[in-house]
């Protein structure tokens, strides 16, 4: 007879717990199961019923058990007695629920523990050196009293707690106890388990746990530590948790997940994985090799896992996991430009840019009055709509959106004080956006038009006070964007640096070493253009020191039609 016992603790999927119980004792380890005192009367007759064919399992005294509760502590001292009873050659009691499954051969399983005869397999660890406990009970959980669920009563739960705070009433440890925490799923030896189980004690520690929140995860971890004398802090059964503290599932398509890890057992499984235990619940002899179990070979799967979870892909936003301001894993998913300044200071600047770089130009992507898409397109990938209504909705998904189905290629737009600036921060927060702005360009339009002057020094004023703020934010101590800004007056003067560097920053494959900058417009009389805003009460200060003579004008000559050497 095997010297490896199971307890086994069930309360759903009996079907599959009577197929894995069988496994187990087709090895010859016996099995004593407890069903969880909520299942029905008629359906528990039925589970004992079909397994009473076989000597090796038994049913243990039923318990409620409810998560969170002393019920399962019961149960599990329970049917661990029974088997210490019934079946005087077990060595080890291995913990197990319904939803657990063998991984490997049960007579590797009977090996490994032959060889650490007094091994008590069990993680403990003190309430200082534990990270996963979820919801801010710590060592609160043992001072405490908790006479109510905490899922079925959660107002009475945490009005009790407060209550509790409040009064400054702290619950006495028994004397000798220093509580540990660890995994609820242990294998102890007989000699540690029954030292727990007739301990004079035993009556004031089972009275102190029973108030205690979540004991099944304290009750053995921390008596195991009065007897036993080796313990190896952690446990032979795969169970992984996600950041919620809630086990993660594992189905069919982790088959050979669940084959790297080299666990003996594993949980939660799906009980409708039918390829797992297909796979699991054969003989296996020869087909994984004897080894130490060693689950943290998967932990990066998992932990990639948590990640795509709680943070997602960048910058891709989805229904099912909207991200919470400032938590975001990144705004956009790919590099982008931004110009402003450029188109007015330069003709047919966009086509230039694009035949300079590769990369896909667009227009004034938030114009008030229709987003200019590149090619006066409609439509672009992701369907996004050249609608101002529909971008203005949420210009932010806007932008995520439009870089997200057009990733792999670099996209560039223009941007103004005459643009819609909702989307201002989001540029400046976001570490993708490369953002280039010639201060004060937005006057050569005004320049240029044949509005009254009246009007002109009106919109003037007001463009100039919308690209200060703006200018603020891309200043702030929060921008993560690469923010390269230069005056309209430092920009014309030496047009062919900043020009270059802008080039180099989009990073294309191409020749990008210039040999001459786009064709600039014939800015002559600007400056007398600049000091009559002056004299009209506007002090156009963005621009620049920009003269008042027509010295910019008369640099400025006929461009060729720029071209790159490499």
């Amino acid at each position: 007879m095997s010297r490896l016992g199971i307890v086994m603790l069930v309360h759903t999927a009996l079907h599959r717990a009577e197929q894995v119980a069988r496994h187990w004792t087709a090895s010859g380890c016996p099995v004593v199961i407890h069903v969880d005192g909520k299942v029905p009367e008629r359906v528990y007759s039925e589970f004992a019923a079909s397994c009473a064919d076989n000597p090796l399992i038994r049913f243990s005294e039923r318990h409620i058990c409810e998560w969170g509760r002393w019920g399962i502590v019961a149960a599990s001292q329970t049917a661990a007695e029974m088997m210490l009873e019934t079946f005087p050659e077990v060595h080890h009691v291995y913990l197990s629920s319904g939803a657990c499954l063998p991984l490997r051969p049960v007579q590797e399983l009977a090996d490994y523990l032959a060889d650490r005869p007094r091994v008590d397999f069990i993680e403990s660890a003190t309430t200082a050196d534990v990270s996963w406990t979820i919801g801010g009970l710590d060592q609160e959980r043992f001072t405490l009293r908790f006479p109510f669920s905490w899922r079925n009563h959660r107002k009475l739960f945490d009005l009790h707690v407060k209550l509790q705070r409040t009064l400054g009433m702290r619950r006495k440890i028994p004397e000798g106890l220093v509580p540990h925490m660890g995994s609820q799923w242990w294998c102890l030896t007989r000699q540690t388990f029954s030292a727990i189980l007739q301990d004079p004690k035993r009556q004031i520690y089972d009275r102190y746990f029973r108030h205690v929140w979540i004991p099944d995860e304290s009750y053995f971890q921390t008596l195991a530590r009065l007897y036993s004398t080796h313990i190896e802090s952690r446990s032979l059964t795969l169970s992984k948790f996600d950041y919620q503290g809630r086990p993660h599932i594992f189905y069919d398509d982790h088959l050979q997940l669940l084959r790297r890890s080299d666990c003996f057992v594993a949980r939660k499984i799906w009980p409708q994985a039918d390829r797992l235990y297909q796979a699991f619940l054969t003989d296996q002899n020869g087909a994984m090799r004897p080894t130490e179990p060693n689950p943290s070979k998967i932990d990066r799967v998992f932990s990639k896992a948590v990640e795509r979870r709680t943070r997602g892909r960048d910058g891709l936003y989805m229904q099912s996991r909207f991200p919470r301001h400032g938590s975001e894993n990144g705004l956009t998913s790919f590099p982008y430009s931004v110009f402003q300044g450029f188109t007015e200071l330069f003709e047919d600047f966009e086509p230039w840019l694009a035949e300079a770089t590769g990369a896909r130009v667009h227009g004034h992507l938030f114009d008030p009055e229709r987003v200019e898409f590149s090619g006066g397109a409609k439509i672009v990938n992701g369907a996004l709509s050249n609608c101002a209504v529909l971008r203005d909705y949420n210009p932010t998904a806007f932008v995520s959106n439009l870089i997200w189905n057009t990733r792999g290629e670099r996209q560039c737009f223009q941007f103004g004080p005459r643009d819609t600036q909702k989307i201002n921060w989001f540029l400046a927060r976001d570490k993708n956006a490369q953002i280039s702005v010639i201060t004060g360009a937005w006057a050569i339009p005004l320049f240029r038009s044949n509005m009254n002057f009246a009007d002109i020094r009106c919109e003037a004023a007001r463009l100039q006070q919308i690209e200060t703020k703006q200018l603020e934010v891309l200043g702030s101590v929060w921008t993560k964007a690469r923010v390269r800004t230069w005056t309209l007056a430092e920009f014309v003067e030496s047009p062919m640096e900043p020009m270059q560097s802008v080039i180099e920053e989009i990073g294309t494959p191409r020749p990008t070493h210039l040999s001459e900058a786009p064709k600039m417009v014939d800015l002559s009389g600007f400056g007398k253009f600049l000091q009559n805003l002056k004299n009209q009460g506007m002090h156009p200060y963005l621009m620049g020191d920009f003269p008042t003579d027509d010295v910019f004008g008369a640099q400025v000559r006929p461009f060729k039609k720029p071209y790159l050497v490499q």
